[in-house]
């Protein structure tokens, strides 16, 4: 796939409108799921697609062939997505988190073997618990921590995505996940 994209952004660079038109196309709702999971705001991640597409065709000279493209694009979404979170902070308000409830996620698409109201519940409790858990992660845990267990990319790949060594990488995947372990206990969901 990989030697695929990379013909594609050539022609793509060469100004094949339909070769760019494929590159959306592949990773329109990856980008899509990588914001929303970051933000958690479907206008939001709306934006953060268009605006990744764009910075995408408007620098697509600046595409190292030798590169995945995928890491390339990836990239550029999560650092649109960090540069937002950075701003909320500054303007954040306690009213903005009460009414989360703007369409489906990944965790309401999680398999449940259990049909049974009670198991229903169980189960969406469980995930709003750990969707919070996601949520309260600093930032610069929760970036490897989305990248490398809801998008299952490798340490190498993540490493490239958020351009940082990879001892840092695993060592923010690590503590990332020690903060769930330990804000899931207090929760008593494991």
């Amino acid at each position: 796939m990989n030697f695929v994209e990379t013909r594609l952004a050539k022609l793509a660079r060469n100004g094949d409108r339909r070769a760019f038109s494929e590159l959306v196309d592949l990773y329109k709702d990856k980008i899509y799921h990588l914001a929303y999971r970051m933000l958690h705001n479907v206008q939001e991640a709306e934006d953060v697609v268009q605006e990744t597409f764009l910075r995408v065709y408007t620098n697509l000279n600046r595409y190292d062939e030798t590169q995945k493209f995928s890491t390339w694009i990836y990239r550029i979404g999560t650092n649109l997505c960090i540069d937002r979170l950075r701003k909320r902070k500054a303007s954040y308000s306690l009213d903005a988190e009460v009414n989360d409830s703007e369409g489906s996620d990944w965790y309401s698409m999680l398999a449940s073997n259990d049909r049974t109201p009670e198991g229903e519940l169980l189960l969406s409790e469980t995930q709003e618990q750990v969707r919070r858990a996601i949520d309260s992660l600093p930032e610069k845990y929760k970036s490897a921590v989305i990248l490398r267990y809801l998008h299952d990319m490798s340490l190498q790949e993540i490493s490239e995505v958020l351009d940082m060594p990879v001892t840092t990488v695993k060592t923010r995947v690590h503590r990332g996940r020690e903060y769930l372990r330990e804000r899931l206990e207090k929760e008593s969901v494991l």
